[in-house]
């Protein structure tokens, strides 16, 4: 069978608002406006005769067995479909894991589009949307490829695209946070006697940018407020922000900034910094705006 060329985009959360603890699904309830970026990871993707998933990926510090979200789509897609063959991919990273952007739920997304488009689209948008939602909780999210507020675990949807075109500067400190402890550590602050502080907001225009997590996170891993604070006194830096869990911030390149402020401000962030920082130019949504 021919193999399927797909990209799996990134996203960043304008805002993120962590709600009530839900004891049906174990999971928090949360608000957030995503919106897809330009960075993509790149997939190829084909089922096989033979039976059995093979990934190859090329980040050796993944997982390439069934500990990484692409192995598990095509799993459940397989297992799903009675497919009695198996599947084949090769997993090229662009997106670093443990950044708060999603990487590994784009490409499971991009897996269960890619199958189902080789195998004459057997399953229908629900049913695909039911196996993403089971996937995790940003999965559904990039079924669609579009901005949208994400509410519950982050399967239930309405679309809502950025009005306006963002640039933006990427930075990830050479160190991931684990989502499932920043969620821990928010409602270990939140049930506290002291309680928690209020997360600050920021608004670009109509857009509140703003993000629960960043206390909690920002309280152990002491360079993020730091980074913050740094991008905010940059010229040319309209706003700056953690996306999702982090580890990554978000610079906003304001639209008055002068012809090289981004070149600029990578290498002032290279030599702050040091060559450990992953550094990203990159832009608002695919799809979104057409």
């Amino acid at each position: 069978m021919s193999r399927m060329q797909i990209a799996a985009p990134a996203k960043i959360n304008l805002n993120l608002r962590v709600l009530r603890r839900n004891e049906a699904t174990g999971y928090h309830d949360l608000e957030t406006w995503m919106v897809p970026i330009t960075v993509a990871d790149e997939l190829r993707v084909e089922l096989t005769e033979t039976p059995g998933i093979v990934l190859t990926c090329s980040d050796p510090e993944l997982d390439s067995g069934s500990g990484n979200l692409a192995w598990k789509a095509a799993d459940l897609f397989l297992h799903e479909t009675g497919h009695s063959g198996g599947a084949r991919i090769e997993l090229h990273k662009h997106i670093p894991h443990g950044a708060g952007l999603g990487g590994g739920s784009g490409d499971a997304a991009a897996v269960l589009k890619a199958l189902n488009e080789q195998t004459g689209r057997k399953l229908g948008e629900t049913q695909l949307l039911e196996l993403a939602a089971e996937l995790g909780s940003d999965v559904p999210f990039f079924m669609g490829g579009k901005g949208a507020m994400a509410r519950g675990r982050g399967e239930i949807l309405t679309g809502k695209p950025l009005p306006t075109p963002l640039d933006l500067l990427l930075l990830k400190p050479p160190f991931p946070v684990p989502t499932a402890w920043a969620y821990k550590r928010y409602a270990e602050m939140k049930a506290s006697e002291a309680g928690m502080l209020p997360q600050e907001s920021q608004w670009l225009g109509d857009v509140e940018i703003t993000n629960d997590l960043e206390v909690p996170v920002f309280g152990k891993y002491l360079l993020l407020p730091v980074m913050k604070e740094w991008l905010c006194q940059q010229p040319g830096v309209e706003s700056a922000f953690m996306t999702g869990s982090g580890s990554t911030m978000v610079a906003v390149i304001a639209p008055d900034a002068p012809t090289g402020c981004t070149e600029g401000l990578k290498q002032r962030i290279a030599s702050e910094y040091g060559p450990t920082m992953w550094i990203c130019k990159t832009g608002w949504g695919i799809g979104d705006g057409e």
